[in-house]
């Protein structure tokens, strides 16, 4: 299963790029990093099998385990490819919100967005690795 982060904005080479990188590079699945423009440019077209993962303010917080049971069951039902939308400032509006298969928010704080990339690797990270058996995470 392809997991494929589409984020607005260029994260360029910085601090938050590294740690993109780092968590990435230990994610078991396929994963790829789609930079638009903070406006316009063009999602790339997407295939059968596709569930849109929304980080959005209204949405859900789960913990890291419900997190990566979501994913493992994608998994398992036979999805292709889980997009992670990162939007631009202003977010998403509710047309947006309405074609996600799931809204998932990191808290009521604001997050810059290149850090909320970073986080989203390293649960992408973390998930696998509950799902896996890894001893990585630790919950309690």
């Amino acid at each position: 299963m392809l997991l494929h982060i589409i984020a607005r904005g260029r994260i360029g080479r910085s601090p938050e790029a590294e740690l993109v990188d780092r968590y990435l590079k230990r994610v078991a699945w396929p994963t790829r990093i789609t930079e638009l423009p903070d406006t316009g440019g063009k999602m790339p077209a997407v295939e059968p099998q596709t569930r849109i993962v929304m980080l959005d303010e209204t949405g859900d917080t789960p913990g890291s385990i419900a997190f990566a049971d979501k994913l493992g069951k994608w998994r398992d039902d036979g999805v292709r490819e889980v997009r992670f939308l990162i939007g631009a400032a202003d977010g998403f509006s509710d047309a947006e919100r309405t074609s996600a298969d799931w809204l998932v928010s990191f808290g009521r704080l604001t997050w810059p967005h290149m850090l909320a990339r970073a986080m989203l690797a390293e649960q992408l990270w973390r998930a696998s690795s509950i799902l896996a058996n890894h001893p990585y995470h630790r919950e309690g």
